[in-house]
This record gives structure tokens, sequence and C-alpha cells, in this order.
């Protein structure tokens, strides 16, 4: 796995959370996650007259109680230590480069995990879809792809919506298109990045091609999950997402990592990648 750079939000973060101090901060993400504050006291075994004083800043939280908190909130790593940082603690979750060799295990497991997808494309991203690795499967798709888009690091979103990209040879990619921006929306909720909003603005202005009115529409298939139906090679394939992430991660690098494969969707795309690669 070739490390790249994470979108590090957390010397930005510092001093804007630090001002508005952990009160404001704990309401926004109760509010985002639509829970009361009663319910919140009932998950965290506390009062709500306790979670109203914490919010009002008449009640200085513990660390312990900050990070009860952040997990029954389902607030993301990096920000439980943006959440600490407000109240006045040390951060708790460590943020490792990937280069470390304390995460070698970890690239080690996750390449062999993305190789024994093969011939189906598997790729590791970062928060803000830095690719991170790739197999052979990837590789395959990309082929003609122009030499600037493939420059590290690379980015899935750009390299998947540009128009010098997979953009045009997306048959579906009206639909496609919409399914990922709506996901970088949900993503820009959760993580609050600017560089991942700097990223979905690139990508949302991207021009998209006119509906061909001569094209013949697609049968219709019984799909289970919406698509990527994607011209390779005069065959159009077709494929489902699935992404991956880390249970209960104990670190800002390792919790923002995620494992995407692309399941074939029919037999017919299945029977060819593994014609390509046999």
């Amino acid at each position: 796995m070739t490390a790249a750079a994470h979108g590090n939000s957390t010397t930005a973060t510092t001093a804007s959370t630090v001002d508005k101090g952990v009160g404001p901060l704990l309401r926004a993400w109760r509010e985002q996650r639509r829970v009361s504050q009663l319910e919140l006291a009932l998950r965290a075994d506390s009062s709500a007259r306790h979670i109203s004083f914490i919010e009002t800043g008449r009640s200085r939280p513990s660390e312990e109680m900050v990070l009860r908190l952040a997990e029954h909130l389902d607030v993301p790593v990096r920000e439980r230590n943006a959440l600490l940082l407000a109240a006045g603690y040390a951060p708790h979750y460590p943020e490792t480069p990937l280069d470390s060799p304390a995460l070698d295990a970890l690239r080690e497991g996750v390449e062999r995990l993305i190789q024994c997808y093969e011939p189906y494309p598997a790729l590791v991203v970062d928060a803000t879809y830095q690719v991170l690795a790739a197999n052979r499967g990837v590789a395959i798709l990309l082929d003609g792809i122009p030499a600037h888009l493939l420059q590290p690091p690379l980015n899935a979103m750009r390299l998947t919506l540009h128009p010098q990209g997979l953009a045009p040879r997306i048959r579906n990619l009206r639909e496609w298109r919409g399914h990922l921006l709506e996901q970088m929306r949900r993503q820009i909720a959760l993580h609050r990045s600017e560089q991942l909003r700097d990223l979905y603005e690139e990508v949302a202005a991207y021009p998209v091609p006119e509906a061909d009115p001569a094209a013949e529409p697609a049968e219709p298939v019984p799909y289970f999950a919406l698509p990527m139906r994607l011209e390779h090679e005069g065959r159009t394939l077709s494929f489902i997402s699935s992404i991956s992430t880390f249970n209960t991660p104990m670190d800002v690098t390792v919790a923002e990592l995620a494992i995407e494969t692309l399941l074939p969707a029919d037999p017919a795309t299945a029977k060819y990648l593994r014609s390509l690669l046999s």
C-alpha cells in the first residue's frame, strides 16, 4: 500500500473548537443525530439536567463523559479528539502515519485482502477518497485513462466522475453520479471536512453529457442494488459496490480507511473478468 496524505483538519479544527467550547459542539452533534437530551442521558447513564448544563457551559464534563457522549452520538474518531480539545483535554486517539512501522501488519493485511478479490476490482481509500492501494482488477478498468489523472495522489471520485476519466464509459452515469454525490454529502455532514467539501464542489461541477436519445434502453435486470454499468473493450460490465471499514478503530488513520470492492452484478461480468486474469 502506498501512503497518501490524509485530509488532516486537526490544526484548523483545534482553534475553532477551543473557541466554541465543548458544549455547543456536543449540542450540534446531538441535534444532527436527532437525539433528545433525555434520550442521550439515558444512553450515557446520566441525567438530562447534566447534559443541559454541559451544552450551556454551566458544567465542564469529565474526559470520560466526553468520550461516553461521543460514543453514544456515533461521533467519528477525529471529531472525538476535537471534542476533547474543546473540553480542555488531550486527544485520546493517535493519528499514526500510514507508512509507520506500527501499521506494517495493517498494510500487509489489507494488501493481501484486496489481492484475494482478484479478478474483481478492489481498492483502499481514505476519508477524502485518496486511493491508497488497488489491485489488478482496478488497473484493468483504468486502462486508457489520461496520464494526468493517474498521477499520485489518485482520487477515486475524481477518476470516476472526471469527463476524461471513467465518466464517459459509465452507461448509467446520471444515476451513478447522483449516488456518489449523495454519498459525499453524507460524509461531509458526518466529518465536516473542508477538504472533502472542496472535492465535492469540484466533481459536482464536472459537465454531464446529454443523454443520447438514439441509445437503446438497458434491458430491465432485477438488480438488488444500483449497479455501475461500465463499458470496457466493447462490452458492458455491471458492478455492485461494497464498502468495508474497520470495527472499533482506536486510531484516526485506521478509522478513516475504507475498502471498496466492485463485485460482478451478473454472470457475464464475472466470467469476463476471470478470463482477463486467468
